[in-house]
């Protein structure tokens, strides 16, 4: 039984416990939680029947033989300073995206990591989603063949009462905006699916929130194939989410996954159709209820089996650091108004600054 320990009690912290604590992820349990919020620490502990604490190193202290994965899910501004404290106990460890807010602070993780012999899993359940497995075993059976375009689009809607949450929210130093926050999946598989980067321009917004950061931009992208790409996103939508989507377009053929979360297939078009393409069309045009999608239960599943089997990591830190590199440059080029290479070093981004 591998058992987890929660740092940080708050929004996405519902979707790990209960996961965890209703026994969907076969052989893993919930075994502590943590915030420095006392009343969020006290909501979660009882109401998930598990021990719970307002201090990380307490928590570790006193649960370090019954905890085999601490999963770090504070504010992302946050995630590099627990991460590296946290490591010092030994055991592997799980972040939500982004994995940090600088590259700098990234490689201090994964070096930390790696010094310890432990995991560092990066959170990017998406990937984990059906449409999105069958999209990539197109792209590895050649079936594109020459890429030409690759799109995501995040249409999402965060209000002003969602930054109210919490003073973190919006701000360069603890969050950053809509590329860093609710478009971070989506960019993730871009790089994914589509290769690495070559250069990046954009621009961005900030309309309808009173914050630090975006909540509308765009981005243009020309990959080291000579595919070109965009990113649309925006938390400006208004009144409800409308998708979260990637389509990619190439010489042997066009896919197009929608939905929420990046988990309906709205278009499977090839070329050479095969018998199995009708039933890929029939058997995954499912929307979740949720902008979480389904991934995060076959993610966390994937997480046990690493541990238990040693199968290689799908997002491990040098995967998860591949966005944030990116991210780097999309913010270079929004304060610059140019061009920006991925090959030179990106000094004008706020993210992660105070």
């Amino acid at each position: 039984m591998i058992k987890f320990a929660l740092v940080g009690c708050g929004r996405i912290a519902k979707r790990h416990a209960d996961l965890l604590k209703e026994n969907q992820i076969h052989g893993a349990r919930l075994a502590a939680v943590c915030d420095v919020q006392a009343d969020r620490a006290q909501s979660f502990g009882e109401k998930y029947d598990v021990p719970y604490y307002t201090d990380m190193t307490q928590m570790m202290k006193k649960e370090n033989v019954d905890v085999d994965v601490v999963s770090v899910l504070t504010p992302s501004g946050m995630h590099a300073e627990h991460v590296l404290r946290l490591a010092d106990f030994g055991k592997h460890i799980v972040v939500e995206k982004p994995m940090a807010l600088t590259v700098s602070d990234a490689d201090a993780m994964i070096r930390k990591c790696d010094e310890k012999g432990i995991h560092l899993f990066v959170v990017k359940q998406n990937r984990f989603n059906l449409p999105v497995v069958k999209m990539r075993e197109a792209l590895d059976a050649g079936r594109f063949q020459k890429m030409v375009l690759g799109t995501v689009r995040v249409r999402w809607c965060r209000d002003q009462k969602y930054y109210d949450q919490d003073s973190w929210r919006g701000t360069w130093r603890y969050d950053g905006g809509v590329f860093t926050n609710q478009a971070s999946h989506h960019i993730d598989l871009l790089l994914w699916m589509m290769g690495d980067v070559e250069s990046v321009y954009a621009k961005s917004g900030t309309f309808l929130v009173n914050t630090e950061t975006e909540d509308t931009g765009v981005v243009i992208l020309k990959f080291s194939s000579g595919a070109l790409g965009v990113i649309e996103a925006t938390t400006a939508v208004r009144p409800k989410d409308l998708e979260g989507s990637i389509s990619l377009l190439g010489s042997g053929g066009t896919v197009e996954i929608g939905g929420f979360a990046v988990n309906e297939i709205r278009h499977w078009n090839f070329v050479e159709e095969t018998p199995a393409d009708h039933d890929v069309r029939e058997n995954f045009s499912v929307n979740p209820p949720n902008v979480y999608g389904f991934g995060h239960k076959t993610y966390l599943e994937h997480v046990v089996e690493c541990i238990e089997s040693g199968r290689s990591l799908l997002v491990s830190g040098l995967e998860g650091r591949k966005s944030l590199e990116l991210l780097e440059a999309i913010y270079e080029s929004i304060e610059t108004g140019r061009e920006v290479s991925m090959r030179f070093p990106h000094r004008k981004c706020r993210l992660g600054q105070g």
